[in-house]
């Protein structure tokens, strides 16, 4: 009996050890979040490191940052690079969202920071109706098109019309899918092959943790389309982001496993590695 106790008990505890390993840290679905800003009126509150660390701690892999003024996400970026998405915001500060596409100084503005910086893109911008079609607007999608990076606007479906009219090229990720209803996202979608949509501030996708059936047949449908979102509009937003994170883990839980990636990070992922590409 001794002689098969002295093997036996070694691998036990070998047994035992890696399966108190497999469970003491569980498996946590990456996410990317492609809507936060850190704005100027955020920094006092939650300095740059603390901020990281909100962003780590919510489990994302990335996050696309813009902020009024840029300093917000360069200051991100020093801190965490690997972590940081730097998207350029045309503001300078709070209170432009309806006066800076009038505003021609905005475009050496631009110019100047796209010159001295890494940027994935452009925005998130606030720009609707025939608005998209002023010379302020035209300097942005050109500007795009030659940094060969997207658009991130907050629009409604009639700019993003006009934005591809500009240009069919361009790359744009609908800031809110538009705040819009399910079918005309996917009329949007159907047209503009090259329109993508975060999520950000939509609920309504999904109650008790699953995603309602108008909903579903959407993320089928455009399965590389689709991208997570906080929107840190307000300081106080930054109290959420892990929430947010936790809350969307939920649902995508109950999609498929190539879906439920997707629209976690790989489809973020994708937006940023095409417009950071030899950029770093």
């Amino acid at each position: 009996m001794q002689q098969f106790m002295v093997p036996v008990l070694p691998l036990l505890l070998l047994l035992a050890g890696l399966n108190h390993t497999a469970y003491a840290q569980p498996l946590v679905l990456p996410l990317v979040d492609t809507h936060i800003h850190y704005s100027h009126d955020a920094w006092d509150m939650l300095p740059p490191k603390k901020a990281v660390q909100v962003l780590k701690d919510a489990g994302l892999k990335k996050a696309f940052v813009s902020s009024s003024s840029d300093q917000g996400t360069q200051l991100l970026y020093q801190v965490a690079p690997e972590l940081i998405v730097p998207v350029l915001r045309p503001y300078r500060k709070r209170g432009e969202l309806s006066t800076w596409f009038k505003d021609e100084s905005v475009i050496e503005l631009l110019e100047s920071k796209l010159a001295a910086n890494t940027y994935a893109g452009i925005g998130e911008f606030h720009i609707f109706g025939d608005d998209a079609k002023l010379p302020v607007m035209q300097a942005v999608i050109r500007l795009a098109s030659q940094y060969k990076i997207f658009l991130h606007a907050h629009s409604d479906a009639e700019a993003v019309r006009y934005l591809f009219e500009q240009n069919p090229n361009l790359k744009v990720l609908w800031a809110h899918s538009g705040f819009e209803q399910p079918h005309v996202i996917d009329e949007m979608l159907a047209k503009y092959p090259n329109l993508s949509a975060d999520l950000a501030f939509r609920y309504e996708h999904s109650s008790n943790g699953k995603v309602h059936n108008e909903w579903l047949a959407l993320f089928n449908k455009y399965p590389l389309r689709f991208m997570l979102g906080t929107d840190t509009y307000a300081p106080e937003r930054w109290y959420y982001v892990i929430d947010h994170a936790d809350w969307s883990r939920e649902w995508l839980e109950t999609l498929p496993r190539d879906l439920k990636q997707n629209i976690a990070y790989k489809n973020a992922q994708s937006l940023a590695q095409w417009a950071l590409k030899d950029k770093r």
